[in-house]
């Protein structure tokens, strides 16, 4: 059986910084999304599998880095709290999954070009 040669894998991880600190990674991306989906911190913290404390560090982190905030949140009550993703939190989350996209199609490029050069 010949020896097929497969194209390699180039892989990636995409963060945001501001002044050095991380202010957007994939961990606090799917945590907005969630956050969108259900209105609620604790749901998306049980839906990703987090802690709610590692979820609330994320959201304390994004919303002090980025200078105004991304999420807001309301405490319980009569109505009950709350969660939503700023109108510029939706924006940062938006050109965040784009980006990443971008990434992931230079990468598959690279990889292809990296074949042809040692193939």
């Amino acid at each position: 059986m010949p020896n097929a040669r497969k194209t390699p894998l180039l892989r990636g991880k995409l963060w945001v910084e501001i002044n050095g600190a991380a202010a957007m990674t994939e961990a606090s991306a799917d945590l907005l999304e969630q956050i969108a989906a259900c209105g609620s911190l604790s749901e998306a913290a049980r839906r990703l599998r987090f802690s709610y404390r590692r979820a609330w560090m994320l959201i304390d982190a994004m919303n002090t880095r980025w200078g105004s905030p991304l999420v807001t949140t309301a405490t319980g009550g009569k109505r009950g709290g709350g969660t939503q993703i700023t109108e510029r939190g939706q924006i940062a989350l938006r050109s965040y999954r784009e980006l990443q996209l971008r990434l992931e199609h230079l990468l598959g490029e690279e990889a292809e070009a990296f074949a042809k050069a040692t193939g």
